[in-house]
């Protein structure tokens, strides 16, 4: 499984030093929709990390997929505005709450 990084160039740079292969920038609300759904379909993605901001920026029903998606683990930084958290996002995943 890969991780995937969607968002502004700055967010993803760090990334890509890191040396993550699946990085994406989308500067527009368009462009974000459409390199989240080009993402979700690819199998070998097992997490997708993005913006906090940028989640609230594609339509409602993208975000609603993307909170209750499981594979591939959606990971929003930057706030846990409207989302979940990385806690309760594990436990979903994983069964088990790794923080107990």
């Amino acid at each position: 499984m890969e991780i995937a990084v969607i968002g502004r160039e700055e967010f993803i740079l760090g990334f890509r030093l890191a040396g993550l292969q699946k990085t994406y920038a989308a500067e527009t609300p368009e462009k974000l929709t459409e390199v989240i759904g080009r993402t979700l379909e690819d199998p070998n993605v097992g997490i997708l990390v993005l913006q906090s901001t940028d989640m609230e920026q594609v339509p409602r029903r993208l975000q609603i997929a993307l909170e209750n998606s499981v594979k591939p683990t959606v990971i929003s930084i930057g706030g846990e505005t409207g989302g979940l958290s990385l806690r309760e996002r594990i436990k979903r995943s994983v069964g088990v709450d790794l923080w107990k």
